[in-house]
């Protein structure tokens, strides 16, 4: 009878086992805005039968600058950093395989792919060089990003408290591929048209506020702009003792 029971005991406790099969995972929140994790994960899960579940500390795996290069985004590499085990191991393998590079690049929500799986071929520059008309992206950023964001001095008062300053931005280490891309980042996409790039707004939801209407050359004005501007002194960190 007792061998029966542990028989049975064996039998049931697979199924338990295999349910439980998961790992936690941290990525900044700029990456988390792009969408690329909802599209990126769920097919890791239907692919493995690991389920990702987003915490903020105390993490199995992290997105970030440490760890093993993983993908790409414009000038700016992802890396993997994780704990020993199956199912983090499972997930950076599946990354670096031939599935994983088509699943990174085949995330392209306007046609374009934002993320590269070739990360040897990119090469974070010592300088930036960013060609672009400065005075154009100070004048195009005062007038259709000021409403929002401190640009400069000049609009230091008329700006909205909680959204970040073009100096505070400057300091991101990936601020470059945030201004180039800022239309696909929310909250933008509810209300900036691109010239030949966006699709109109759908007529069931307009825009909630008035649109931000902006080309490509300006765009690439505004981030040249930026690229001359100093980033904003946050003084040394914090020491805890």
């Amino acid at each position: 009878m007792t061998r029966t029971l542990a028989c049975l005991f064996i039998l049931l406790a697979g199924p338990l086992v295999a349910q439980d099969k998961a790992f936690t995972l941290h990525a900044p929140a700029m990456l988390v805005e792009t969408g690329f994790l909802k599209h990126l994960l769920p097919r890791f899960s239907l692919k493995t039968g690991i389920r990702v579940t987003f915490v903020e500390t105390d993490t199995d795996a992290s997105i970030g600058s440490e760890g093993t290069p993983v993908f790409a985004q414009g000038n700016t590499i992802w890396h993997l950093a994780k704990t020993d085990g199956p199912y983090t191991d499972a997930f950076q393998d599946w990354l670096l395989s031939d599935v994983g590079a088509r699943t990174i690049e085949a995330f392209a929500p306007n046609g374009t792919a934002m993320f590269s799986a070739d990360v040897g071929a990119v090469a974070v520059p010592d300088q930036v060089v960013i060609t672009g008309d400065t005075a154009l992206g100070e004048a195009v950023s005062l007038q259709q990003c000021g409403r929002c964001h401190v640009i400069n001095d000049t609009n230091r008062m008329n700006a909205i408290g909680s959204s970040p300053s073009f100096a505070l931005m400057r300091t991101f280490p990936d601020w470059q591929a945030r201004f180039e891309t800022f239309f696909l980042l929310r909250p933008h996409p509810a209300f900036t048209q691109v010239t030949d790039v966006t699709a109109p707004f759908a007529e069931h939801l307009p825009s909630p506020i008035a649109p931000i209407e902006v080309t490509v050359e300006q765009i690439e004005a505004i981030t040249a702009y930026v690229g001359s501007i100093a980033p904003a002194d946050l003084g040394d960190p914090i020491q805890l003792q």
